[in-house]
């Protein structure tokens, strides 16, 4: 068996369990690797070998039962992943499958009922081991359940494409196994995953291993009966060929772990089970060894580990405590950020603007969202009325005089901004922290006038903000280590992952999305139809077009935004005459998810269409210049502050690492600027 000499050791220990109403003890096997829930079991070679020897242990007593559960609050979170960008062979990788599907099978094969305990998170491996188990209880305060592994670039390897279509009918699974991962790594809560029939029964969390074993002992009495519905295999080839095609209108074949799963999907609905782990094995190897993994890999290690330890942050001794938030606007972005302070600062909230038919529609806003969280059973009605209570708002900015933390969300113009600010400081204190959501504006030029420009930060978040996780902290040319210490401070309780930037125009996904879009709408200028422009840069897999992207943002706001870049940067940013024309029409640029046809009639262009491919590479080269261009500026520290920002940020996908791991596999970082943006090995193989 391999072995990694870096590997957190999960042990697998037994013990005999007397169970009233049986006449002789179960054997209970823990999953626990010695260290708290932040530190989840996983399974490595040494973890593997462990439990296959406790399995021995545990039948050789001939028990009543075999049960497996977790350590507090975790089950287990899968294989161990950190040696797998090691694998240079594909032996090695088919070992990795093979081994985890000879120890999973006792449990499946045994004469003897096994049952899994699941009674914190469990994901991956983890959640195939409990598959393996002939019955599963689940803990209502038990973490997520996923089967995560497409969005990394690999496919469920341990039975779990065989093992859930035929438990849960293939709708669901296919859900679980391409949907789920693809759509921002989406997990199952446990009373999901207990409907979708995962798990036999949901118990409460607080006795939950004696309620385990009293259930577990009926069962093997015979005194409590599981019933599970039949699949229907009528539909399982249609359900397929739906997804393949979303597939494809989606990913455009960029992914090649989610094809591979709808392949084994399809195998899992007559084949022996056999034969189906064996090709699950063989995908394993074959993906185990694609660059796509190891880029997926490395975005998952950022987003693990990088984004909770945000490189240059200064000490959190320095944060000062915020006791109350002022919020400078009523409009959609401030009304969204003051129920997100309200929620996870449980601190009072109080919004202002220039007069209370404004303030009322975002107060409304913010009663309307949360009557949505208590009506979906999201929110109790006491938690609902704590935060109701909570935001205020007023049209006099005096509100905000004992407040410790102010953030304006008005209109992006830097005399409106300055204004605001100016307005502000002669009521609050002087050490009050001053938070912009400016998306491109200067942070050093907003403070420049005001009398302590050292306490005013950007804290730029992104739209939908209870969805996107990224918060750029802007540190101005005078901020001092106090105010970016409280914003960093203030950023993790608002559970959003923070990444330091400096002053400069657009920060980082603005300037990059903008000069991405620019090449985009160069094409078109030139005369290259929109719908090709449009699916140039389909064989990357992003998860929009970069029309429906535009859509998005709003074409008004790329226009500002792209005047901005076009001031600071001429050379590189242009501004189009035709998304002028399209931002002043009010048109909408997509309809029915399709290029609105009224835009064609608003466009000037030229006589010189580009091919798909000549825009793809144009853009892409466009990406490599300007990330190499902020690298040497000092916008962020390193390329993987860029790629964390593009993940989390823009949703860019795991397969690609960001950017700057694609930029690199494919040559263009070393063509256009002359070298690489990570060593040979880092989120790539180590030979390219």
């Amino acid at each position: 068996m391999l072995h990694n000499p870096d590997e957190v050791v999960t042990r697998a220990l037994v013990r005999q369990v007397n169970v009233p109403g049986l006449d002789r003890p179960a054997a209970l096997i823990t999953l626990d690797n010695g260290l708290d829930h932040r530190k989840p079991n996983t399974l490595g070679p040494a973890g593997l070998a462990g439990l296959d020897a406790a399995i021995t242990e545990a039948l050789a007593g001939e028990p009543a039962f075999v049960a497996v559960t977790g350590k507090p609050y975790v089950f287990c979170v899968g294989a161990d992943l950190t040696a797998m960008p090691q694998l240079v062979d594909r032996e090695q990788a088919l070992e990795i499958g093979r081994t985890g599907h000879r120890i999973f099978a006792r449990l499946r094969d045994s004469a003897m009922p096994t049952f899994a305990f699941v009674n914190g998170a469990a994901m991956g491996g983890g959640l195939e081991l409990a598959l393996h188990c002939h019955y599963r209880t689940l803990s209502g305060g038990a973490g997520p359940l996923a089967l995560p592994e497409v969005s990394l670039g690999l496919v469920p390897g341990w039975g779990g494409t065989q093992l859930l279509p035929n438990l849960i009918g293939i709708p669901a699974a296919a859900q679980v196994i391409i949907q789920n991962p693809l759509t921002q790594n989406k997990m199952l809560k446990p009373k999901q995953a207990a409907e979708m029939g995962i798990a036999d029964v949901l118990l409460e969390p607080a006795d939950f291993l004696e309620r385990s074993l009293q259930w577990a002992a009926g069962v093997v009495t015979g005194e409590v009966t599981v019933d599970r519905p039949e699949v229907d295999r009528d539909m399982w080839d249609g359900v397929l060929y739906f997804a393949r095609q979303l597939l494809d209108q989606r990913l455009h074949g960029a992914v090649p772990a989610a094809y591979r799963a709808l392949d084994l999907l399809t195998l899992a609905k007559e084949t022996p089970f056999a034969d189906g782990t064996a090709a699950e094995d063989e995908a394993l190897a074959d993906l185990i060894l694609s660059e796509e993994l190891r880029s997926g890999l490395y975005a998952f290690d950022l987003v693990q580990r990088r984004a909770k330890r945000p490189a240059g942050a200064p000490s959190a001794d320095l944060a000062r405590p915020v006791t109350k938030v002022g919020v400078v606007g009523a409009g959609l972005m401030a009304s969204q950020l003051a129920l997100l302070f309200a929620r996870r600062l449980q601190v009072p909230v109080v919004l202002t603007d220039l007069d209370q038919a404004r303030v009322d529609a975002g107060l409304s806003y913010v009663h309307s969202e949360i009557e949505k969280q208590v009506g979906k059973g999201r929110m109790d009605t006491g938690t609902a009325a704590k935060l109701l209570a909570l935001v205020s708002g007023s049209v006099d900015k005096s509100a905000f005089a004992d407040a410790d933390f102010v953030i304006e969300a008005v209109f992006e113009d830097l005399k409106v901004k300055k204004q605001v600010w100016a307005e502000v400081e002669a009521i609050v204190g002087p050490e009050t922290i001053l938070a912009t959501n400016t998306s491109s504006l200067s942070v050093s030029d907003m403070a420049a006038d005001l009398a302590h420009p050292e306490r005013v930060v950007g804290f730029h978040f992104f739209n939908p903000v209870a969805v996107l996780p990224l918060l750029e902290i802007v540190r101005g040319e005078r901020t001092d280590d106090a105010a970016l210490a409280t914003a960093f401070a203030v950023g993790k309780q608002l559970r959003k992952s923070c990444v330091l930037v400096s002053d400069a125009p657009a920060f980082v996904v603005n300037r990059l999305l903008t000069r991405f879009l620019g090449e985009i709408f160069a094409a078109v200028d030139a005369g290259t139809p929109p719908e090709v422009a449009d699916a140039a840069l389909d064989p990357l897999g992003l998860p929009m077009r970069p029309l429906a992207l535009l859509q998005l943002v709003g074409p008004p706001v790329a226009h500002h935004v792209g005047g901005t870049l076009h001031a600071a940067y001429p050379d590189r940013f242009t501004v189009s005459d035709n998304l002028r024309r399209i931002a002043e029409s009010g048109l909408p640029l997509m309809v029915d998810d399709e290029i609105n046809p009224e835009i064609g009639k608003l466009l000037e262009v030229g006589s010189q269409p580009l091919t798909d491919e000549q825009v793809r590479q144009r853009a892409l080269d466009a990406l490599a210049q300007e990330a190499r261009l902020m690298l040497d500026e000092g916008v962020v520290a390193e390329p993987q502050d860029i790629d964390l920002c593009l993940i989390l940020g823009a949703g860019w996908p795991f397969h690609l690492g960001g950017i700057t791991p694609y930029l690199d596999r494919t040559g263009t970082s070393q063509r256009v600027t002359g070298r690489r943006f990570l060593p040979a090995g880092v989120a790539s193989g180590s030979a390219d």
